[in-house]
């Protein structure tokens, strides 16, 4: 094991650990809430544990079955609008938690997606769920759902494109 990724593997522990500290002191200070507290990680920690194994198995299937070419083709720097678009149907189509698309996003990045398309493809999943939307519409209204979907795009893609102007892909130290 390299230096770097002795560095990587000691900091994911530190957060795990930071994690743990942070846990620990909710106990001692809200302990009328112990209950609802250990509840609610249990119930989230069986969640991912279910949920994760699947994804993995996926990840490792992307990454055989799809080629840096490919993605670095829709949905890289050179990509323009239509990898923006292409980011949105990925983000809108899948119905499971958040967490799901954070190893989808490291593992597109690794391939050679851009900053720009890595955003609005997380905000796409957190917000524009067509899942979601077809609620929305019973709820809300069409009209509502549209205007709020049409501006959350807009945003979204104006916020991708901000953050790949902040944010350099080489010092995420992702692209390996």
């Amino acid at each position: 094991m390299n230096k770097e990724n002795k560095k990587r593997l000691m900091k994911s522990y530190g957060i795990v650990l930071i994690v743990i500290l942070v846990f620990t002191a909710m106990l001692f200070y809200f302990p009328q809430s112990k209950d609802k507290i250990i509840g609610y990680s249990t119930d989230y920690f069986f969640e991912m544990l279910l949920i994760l194994p699947a994804v993995m198995i996926l990840m490792g299937l992307f990454s055989v079955w799809i080629s840096k070419e490919t993605v670095t083709r829709f949905l890289g720097k050179q990509a323009g609008i239509k990898g923006v678009l292409i980011s949105v149907l990925l983000g809108s189509l899948p119905t499971g938690p958040l967490y799901i698309a954070f190893p989808i996003a490291s593992s597109l990045i690794k391939k050679g997606a851009s900053i720009s398309n890595i955003i609005v493809f997380l905000s796409a999943w957190a917000c524009l769920k067509l899942p979601q939307e077809l609620v929305e519409i019973q709820f809300l209204g069409f009209k509502f759902m549209a205007w709020r979907w049409l501006l959350t795009v807009i945003l979204v893609i104006g916020m991708g494109f901000l953050v790949e102007k902040i944010i350099n892909i080489k010092k995420l130290n992702l692209n390996t």
